[in-house]
């Protein structure tokens, strides 16, 4: 029996759709919602190169995923953790899930230390090139999960 489901969220639609796709799929689990600060996104912008960019970056990163985990939490019809985390998506995700209560330098909110039964994410559904180059955070985490997972398209 499912008892614990880590659900990924990104802010995308997509996302959102695999969070409350966890939360009716099973009512009486305990739902966390993690959102991974990326840090390869730091490089990017204007910014880049200049004193304090990166504490700026940080920062409006931090706010970004506060908010993307606010909004998930409110768009479903019951209480839900939440959790924030800084990291590679796929190596987080899978770290998390394992049980670690705090992974880089998250916050670690809602980590007990205690491994989720279950991960829920979704795909974009990227193919080609595209996936290629990008890579796949999904493919990823199914590949070497060590516990089930849904992924919602």
């Amino acid at each position: 029996m499912t008892k614990r489901i880590l659900a990924a969220v990104d802010g995308s639609e997509e996302a959102a759709e695999a969070l409350r796709f966890a939360v009716e799929e099973w009512p009486d689990a305990e739902v966390t919602a993690l959102h991974v600060i990326n840090p390869a996104d730091s490089t990017t912008g204007a910014e880049g190169g200049f004193p304090g960019a990166v504490d700026r970056w940080y920062e409006g990163a931090k706010g970004r995923g506060e908010r993307i985990l606010r909004e998930a939490s409110e768009a479903v019809d019951r209480d839900v953790d939440t959790r924030l985390e800084v990291g590679r998506p796929t190596a987080t995700i899978l770290a998390v899930a394992g049980g670690e209560a705090s992974v880089g330098d998250g916050d670690g909110e809602g980590g007990t230390g205690e491994p989720f039964d279950h991960v829920v994410l979704a795909s974009r559904g990227r193919t080609g090139l595209s996936r290629i180059l990008l890579g796949s955070v999904a493919e990823g985490v199914v590949r070497r999960a060590e516990v089930p997972v849904t992924v919602v398209r």
